[in-house]
């Protein structure tokens, strides 16, 4: 342990669970609770007694936290900077920060920059002040005039005939498809895998631009609901946040006016995005077109349903559900890895 003001500064890394149990509890008492993939944690104890901890999870710091008893004392900038120091020794230089606005100055003197903000919600930031207009400039690069110019965000995790009806679909009704491939490699399949096979299923269609989500596309992978106590609260503000990089940064630099999206008759966390989009994003001009699932067999196609199938060895049954090209890549020697993770 290492001391600071009289305080002691334990590190936690890995999953020692009566550490985080501790962690757990302190933030319980602030309000928040400590998301589940932490990587990294910071704790500061006065005796046996924990008064500030701060954690990240790949380049995002989260779970940041100081007793009401010893704010003033610059412990959150002491937190902050040792999150940021372990980032940079790991050669991680640009981070991301959510958190509630009322910490938005605390973040802005260590030299971070808002890209977003959900008023009285949560707030995203970034250490590098030409990031979120690096990723602009790039996909203006792309921009094809139209007059009916979509877009659609998808994960691909792995792309199925279910993706590719949706963007077809998108394809024949607009003149120009922005395609948007998430880019969080949070999902069985890498985010470079994804992103090809989307492409090679795509290559019969001649107004498709595709395009990497990188930082911009905001995963519900990423987006932290430590703070947020309900979750329907946190996958609006959640989705709130999207829509404000979306139609902020991304919308008038391709002169988008639709957004598809697929129908979610299962997943409540899904439909609730859907209808706050719905709701959201023709108030930016953007109408939402929401498209039926396809359903092959008894139920609707996706992506867990094919990784389900993979899972029980029923790789004929996938066959059914996906394009030939993605059918092809499960078959191949580079898929086997993946296919034994799953």
């Amino acid at each position: 342990m290492i001391e600071y003001l009289n305080l002691q500064e334990l590190i936690i890394e890995g999953n020692d669970q009566s550490q985080l149990n501790e962690v757990r509890n302190f933030l319980a008492k602030q309000g928040l609770r400590l998301d589940n993939n932490v990587e990294y944690t910071v704790a500061l104890y006065n005796g046996d007694k924990i008064v500030a901890t701060g954690s990240f999870e790949g380049r995002i710091l989260k779970c940041i936290a100081v007793d009401d008893g010893y704010r003033g004392m610059g412990i959150t900038n002491k937190i902050i900077s040792d999150l940021v120091s372990e980032q940079y020794r790991r050669d991680n230089t640009h981070l991301f920060v959510y958190t509630t606005p009322c910490n938005y100055r605390i973040f802005k003197d260590l030299g971070f920059y808002k890209i977003a903000e959900v008023p009285n919600k949560v707030i995203l930031l970034e250490n590098d002040p030409f990031g979120i207009r690096s990723f602009v400039e790039k996909i203006k690069k792309k921009k094809v005039n139209g007059k009916i110019i979509s877009s659609v965000i998808v994960n691909c995790n792995p792309f199925t005939l279910g993706h590719k009806y949706l963007i077809e679909k998108a394809s024949k009704e607009s003149d120009i498809v922005h395609v948007f491939v998430v880019s969080e490699n949070k999902s069985v399949f890498p985010a470079e895998v994804r992103y090809k096979l989307v492409k090679e299923g795509l290559r019969h269609l001649n107004n498709i631009v595709l395009h990497k989500g990188e930082d911009y596309i905001i995963s519900s992978a990423t987006f932290p609901s430590y703070f947020i106590k309900k979750q329907t609260e946190a996958v609006k503000t959640h989705t709130l946040l999207d829509v404000e990089v979306f139609t902020k940064y991304i919308v008038p630099e391709l002169g988008i006016n639709r957004r598809y999206v697929g129908e979610e008759p299962l997943c409540e966390v899904t439909r609730t995005y859907n209808d706050t989009l719905k709701e959201m994003l023709p108030r930016c001009g953007v109408m939402v077109i929401e498209v039926p699932r396809v359903i092959i067999g008894e139920s609707v196609t996706s992506a867990s349903r094919v990784r389900k199938l993979i899972k029980e060895h029923k790789l004929q049954e996938v066959k059914s559900l996906v394009p030939g090209t993605t059918y092809s890549f499960l078959m191949s020697r580079e898929a086997a890895p993946i296919i034994n993770r799953i």
